[in-house]
């Protein structure tokens, strides 16, 4: 069985003007996204900033992600880290407090072998007996998975049952269905594949537009898994500025400021990231009342 099925918000982590994480504030945005459709959380994603979090704020967001959502939706913890200890330690944390499964991203820096990057993740997942969903996004990692090594994992190793696939060439995933043929859900890690990834039999996304449009986000997947694909087809198309806007810098710069836009108190970003340009806050502000989502 799929940890989930439809759209998963990789969701921001909202921070108070002095830099510290704003629990109160994570709270409202997870009721929003619940109430508004979206079928998982994603907590301490790349959206999540959750390399710029100690490692006491990263199991902190966890824990609370874990209690706020109390099991209205799965709850998918971000564990990933360039060291295989570090992902072990945050993975079994996470399972402790009850997250349902985790999201695990390939080793970034390092750049390891296809033979590392097997027994990394056979590591981190043996540490663990909850789901394992492996994140592949080459353009901030350095490091690709290949579709044959997605395969061999998943079939060596129980609980390695999903992958975020975010590499963006629709040809590669196309291998991995082929080769996969059922053994592993695969998810879209980009807003304006999910319609192609869905057609390759992928069970949903994994989204950053969900911060924003949690509820149109759902209904891309929901139309298409209901068989209506000209209607999943044409909101995918309907939202494609709005997805180009929220990337039109690097991720979370856009989308932290889209969430402020919704009144919500998303907080500055942390450094190195810096506040969206004024010229690109005007076009994202532009998207979004085109999209409906702003008037």
């Amino acid at each position: 069985m799929a940890v989930f099925t439809g759209s998963a918000v990789a969701i921001i982590t909202p921070f108070y003007e002095n830099g510290d994480v704003n629990f109160e504030e994570l709270g409202r945005l997870i009721d929003f996204q619940i109430e508004n459709g979206s079928d998982a959380i994603v907590i301490c994603g790349t959206t999540g900033e959750a390399s710029t979090l100690t490692h006491e704020e990263h199991l902190d967001c966890i824990r609370y992600a874990v209690e706020k959502t109390a099991g209205r939706v799965p709850v998918i913890a971000g564990t990933g880290s360039n060291c295989t200890r570090t992902a072990i330690y945050l993975s079994q944390e996470a399972e402790k407090y009850g997250a349902d499964a985790l999201l695990v991203v390939t080793p970034y820096y390092n750049k390891a072998t296809q033979k590392g990057l097997k027994q990394h993740f056979a590591a981190v997942a043996n540490s663990v007996s909850i789901p394992v969903i492996l994140y592949n996004v080459p353009s901030r990692t350095g490091c690709n998975i290949l579709p044959e090594t997605v395969v061999e994992m998943a079939k060596e190793v129980d609980n390695i049952v999903g992958i975020k696939e975010a590499s963006g060439n629709v040809g590669q995933v196309t291998q991995l269905a082929t080769l996969a043929d059922g053994c592993i859900d695969i998810y879209s890690g980009n807003d304006d594949q999910v319609v192609p990834l869905m057609a390759l039999g992928g069970k949903g996304v994994i989204s950053v537009l969900a911060n924003v449009a949690p509820r149109q986000s759902h209904d891309i997947v929901a139309s298409y898994l209901a068989g209506d694909v000209e209607k999943s087809l044409k909101e995918q198309l309907r939202l494609l500025p709005l997805i180009e806007a929220l990337f039109c810098e690097v991720n979370p710069i856009p989308v932290k400021k889209a969430v402020s836009m919704l009144g919500f108190a998303a907080g500055p970003l942390r450094m190195p990231l810096t506040e969206i340009e004024p010229e690109h806050e005007k076009r994202l502000r532009q998207a979004m009342v085109d999209a409906g989502i702003l008037k």
